[in-house]
């Protein structure tokens, strides 16, 4: 643990405040952690975080028996924090473009957002960046994963899920310590998200909750829905940002297709009758459709791979980290075709 604080704090003298404010929120998280089971026995503890902290228990070793995630101690203890989230994620694009802004570090590359330990804080660069003419969108995040670094807690900031959400942020996080390439954000995610789903789906099966698993299908039924209608803003956007229109022209056409987005986001929503007002939260803009497709903009590749592996996990975990291998470019093309590695063309997405 002091080797890997010592590592932040070297890394202080290349952003100053950023880093400081990271190591101290880290700390917190580490310091604050107590073992999982001692938690559950502690008659402090209340009958229902008990009860949820079990099925997390036994969620995390279905993550190794049945998933073939990592097993070590991420996820084996817990940590109670005294606010909403455990940090604030900004996101920024310029005004007529797609392309996120970028943030590095060093252990985990470059990245597409900027996490803040303090609402106030990330609030603060928001201002900042949008006084410098970009788009910017700020969501509180209740879980997050340091890779293993830090053997990650189960944090009281993800209680706010149920049970079904939980076990999945669970597989989401550990998917990343099987998978990770720096600079390369909605591959990391993406892949993190296929994983996810194909454990959340065992996870249930094994159980026999079928009206558990009936409600999760049609949650990620609603979600790829909105994500299409959120594919096609972006197309339409992408031409009119690459389009002759002056400024003005381009900033009214703008608007017109983020209030029809909103609208057809708000009528999928009502028409499906699940509750998906939070996804309405906020303005839209360049960095909230960002923020929305990073987790799940090469989804359907990765399910193509899985069924291509006649979904064996052993097999698509390898076949990842053959995409992992390669330079963006090439990567890029590979989740785009299913060329490079065979898949994606015929194959049932399911």
């Amino acid at each position: 643990m002091l080797r890997q604080l010592t590592m932040l704090f070297l890394c202080l003298p290349l952003t100053g405040c950023y880093y400081l404010q990271a190591a101290s929120g880290q700390w917190e998280v580490v310091r604050k952690r107590e073992p999982l089971n001692e938690v559950i026995e502690d008659p402090r503890t209340s009958a229902d975080l008990a009860a949820r902290l079990r099925t997390l228990s036994e969620a995390r070793d279905f993550s190794v028996t049945e998933l073939g995630l990592p097993d070590n101690r991420s996820y084996r203890s817990y940590t109670a924090l005294d606010r909403d989230y455990v940090v604030w994620n900004v996101f920024a694009a310029p005004e007529f473009s797609l392309q996120a802004k970028q943030w590095c570090y060093p252990v985990a590359g470059c990245v597409s957002y900027r996490g803040y330990f303090s609402e106030h804080a990330a609030s603060r660069e928001s201002q900042r960046l949008a006084a410098d003419g970009y788009d910017v969108a700020v969501g509180g995040v209740a879980a997050y994963s340091t890779l293993g670094n830090f053997n990650d807690p189960i944090l009281s900031t993800m209680m706010r899920w149920d049970d079904v959400d939980l076990v999945a942020v669970l597989f989401h996080e550990l998917a990343h310590q099987v998978v990770y390439v720096q600079d390369d954000t909605s591959f990391n995610e993406s892949f993190a998200t296929a994983v996810e789903e194909i454990g959340v789906k065992r996870w249930l099966e094994s159980r026999g909750e079928d009206a558990r698993m009936a409600v999760y299908l049609d949650g990620r039924e609603l979600q790829q829905s909105l994500l299409a209608l959120v594919s096609n803003a972006r197309i339409a956007l992408q031409s009119v940002y690459e389009s002759a229109l002056d400024v003005e022209q381009k900033r009214a056409r703008k608007r017109e297709l983020l209030k029809q987005l909103a609208a057809d986001a708000a009528a999928e929503i009502e028409l499906r009758d699940q509750g998906g007002s939070a996804w309405l939260t906020g303005e839209l803009n360049n960095a909230r459709l960002i923020s929305m497709t990073l987790y799940e903009g090469r989804l359907p590749a990765f399910r193509a791979l899985y069924s291509r592996c006649d979904e064996n996990l052993a097999c698509f975990y390898e076949e990842a980290r053959k995409l992992a291998d390669m330079d963006l470019e090439a990567r890029d093309a590979a989740l785009s075709t299913g060329d490079a590695l065979g898949f994606g063309r015929g194959v049932n997405e399911h």
